[in-house]
């Protein structure tokens, strides 16, 4: 039947192997669990219809089972009541109910046997939906724990950036004050030197103060010296 192809594929469906290809989990489960349970409502209905039909078919065929120990009865009697032509024609009946039973067993073989795999996917589809019902809240506490761990990786990185600035703006003073202190020294050796010799010339060639050496006069007569 075209909807065991259609649906077959969900027997060998991995949520696991689903989730591996997400791009983004939180969404994939989401959407993931929207599929199956689409998906679970069209194999709910075709299930229904397959049943439908076992049902249909088993009925039919018990039905002619029936009907044939029905004619065998009838064969009996007419034989017991000394009516072998009535009993033939019960045995004929029978013969043909025969042939159809046949072919209406194999219609309920195919039938009983589409019905179980109906029942397989559904009751697989409604099993992993409830599993991943269970999981989804675990799951998407373990994508939040990734995203706020990547956060803080990130922001560990700028830490580390900044780190690496700080580093280079004390290169940048270190330079300065050494470029300062070259020019300063620079500065230096590039005044004018001294002239110990007129200095001490100037000291010598300075007219004495007359009133400073009378006064020096008269103190050293005071004292006796």
């Amino acid at each position: 039947m075209g909807v065991i192809k259609r649906f077959g594929d969900i027997m060998s469906a991995n949520i696991n192997a689903l989730l591996d290809k997400a791009e983004d989990p939180e969404k994939m489960i989401d959407q993931t669990l929207r599929n199956l349970n689409s998906d679970l409502n069209k194999v709910k209905a075709e299930t229904a219809a397959v049943m439908a039909d076992e049902q249909r078919a088993k009925r039919e065929l018990d039905d002619c089972s029936a009907e044939i120990a029905k004619m065998q009865s009838y064969a009996e009697k007419a034989l017991a009541a000394g009516n072998e032509a009535d009993a033939r024609t019960f045995l004929g009946k029978k013969q043909q109910l025969v042939e159809k039973q046949t072919s209406l067993q194999q219609a309920y073989d195919m039938a009983n046997a589409n019905a179980m795999k109906m029942r397989q996917m559904h009751d697989k589809l409604v099993k992993d939906i409830g599993e991943l019902n269970s999981r989804r809240d675990a799951i998407k506490a373990k994508v939040q724990v990734a995203k706020t761990q990547e956060k803080m990786n990130k922001m560990t990185s700028s830490v580390t950036d900044s780190a690496s600035s700080i580093a280079a703006f004390d290169r940048m003073e270190a330079k300065a004050n050494k470029m300062l202190d070259q020019a300063n020294a620079m500065a230096e050796l590039n005044s004018a030197p001294m002239d110990e010799f007129a200095d001490l010339s100037a000291k010598y060639d300075a007219a004495p103060s007359s009133a400073v050496d009378d006064e020096l006069a008269a103190l050293k007569a005071q004292m006796g010296l």
